[in-house]
């Protein structure tokens, strides 16, 4: 299957503003959004869980880039665990939990570790939580409000990990120095 990167100018009409918004925003027209904008749906969706996360998520930006990473790595999306990586030293996140996140391991404080125990076990139960599961993250301080903002990153990245598998989307220069592959 071949995708195309799109930027502002080449992108179907109704994905135009959108990927001008995001090349305002980023500098640079990161290459998920340039697949994306192949959909205006898909791009749209997109710009707009990201942007409700962002305004109405009750976990913190650092909480949901362990989220993010958690996820990205557990689907394998070398792109997406390279973007988060960056994100995430953006907005605070120590690079001790990064470095651990990417390893696969459990970040170092408690609370970190049960949330990124509890988006990798979504995924890997599919939804079918064990209850012992369920109430390490409750018991880690998290409630259920918490429980749909994590389910709602989950659905957002398995979007953007599915499609840089099938895109096979190239890393972002800006995202290189997080540079990351899956171990088969």
């Amino acid at each position: 299957m071949q995708f195309t990167l799109h930027t502002p100018t080449s992108a179907p009409k109704a994905s135009q503003a959108l990927l001008s918004q995001v090349a305002g925003i980023y500098g640079f027209t990161p290459n998920l959004y340039g697949v994306f904008a192949e959909s205006p749906v898909a791009l749209s969706t997109y710009l707009s869980v990201l942007d409700l996360l962002k305004t109405h998520s009750s976990l913190s930006p650092q909480e949901q880039q362990i989220v993010m990473i958690a996820v990205s790595r557990t689907n394998g999306c070398d792109y997406c665990v390279a973007a988060h990586s960056t994100v995430a030293g953006m907005t605070g996140v120590p690079g001790e939990t990064v470095s651990a996140l990417r390893d696969g391991a459990a970040p170092a404080l408690p609370r970190e570790a049960a949330l990124a125990r509890f988006a990798n076990a979504v995924i890997e139960h599919r939804g079918w939580l064990p209850e012992e599961e369920q109430s390490a993250f409750l018991e880690a301080g998290f409630k259920t409000r918490d429980v749909l903002d994590v389910l709602t990153i989950v659905a957002l990245k398995t979007l953007s990990n599915y499609t840089n598998h099938l895109a096979d989307t190239p890393v972002d220069e800006a995202f290189a120095a997080q540079k990351w592959q899956a171990k088969d």
